[in-house]
């Protein structure tokens, strides 16, 4: 099984897939290791992606769910998948790949970024994120105004991990 951990820069996604990864002996894999090099640049100049931007990197992670859909322990990607098209790239067929939304307001987003250091999405590009969310509803939601542990016990439940 795959799930995607998806939501806008600071929700948490990869914070949370390496719990999650190393509490059911699954692997992690964070989206962010897979974009191009001139995405980082783009994005660490403080410029939004564009679609065609994001084509390459979420290809690139169809690929990887491909390769990791047959496995027998849970693979856990951290990818945005802000928009409903990306969502169909990644999971074209609705295979196996279970989408997991990291849901957190604005402000404590924000926060969480002004607070986070050494990583190429700056702040000033979250409310680009935002705007480009399209939110799913065919998922399972975790609000993220909780503890990581806290929202890990609750995906295992809500994902039967």
């Amino acid at each position: 099984m795959v799930i995607i951990l998806m939501g806008v820069s600071g929700s948490g996604k990869t914070t949370i897939g390496e719990k999650l990864a190393a509490a059911t002996g699954g692997t992690f894999f964070d989206g962010d290791d897979f974009h191009p090099e001139a995405n980082i640049q783009k994005m660490h100049a403080g410029i939004p992606l564009t679609d065609e931007d994001r084509l390459p990197w979420l290809q690139r992670l169809r690929q990887l769910i491909e390769e990791q859909e047959p496995k027998d322990t849970p693979t856990f990607i951290a990818c945005s998948a802000l928009k409903l098209s990306y969502r169909h790239i990644l999971d074209p067929d609705d295979a196996q790949v279970r989408l997991v939304y990291l849901k957190g307001s604005f402000s404590l987003i924000s926060e969480r970024l002004h607070a986070r250091h050494g990583h190429f999405m700056p702040e000033s590009l979250l409310r680009s994120q935002f705007d480009a969310l399209e939110q799913p509803d065919d998922c399972v939601v975790v609000d993220i105004d909780q503890t990581p542990d806290e929202i890990v016990t609750d995906l295992r439940d809500k994902l039967g991990l």
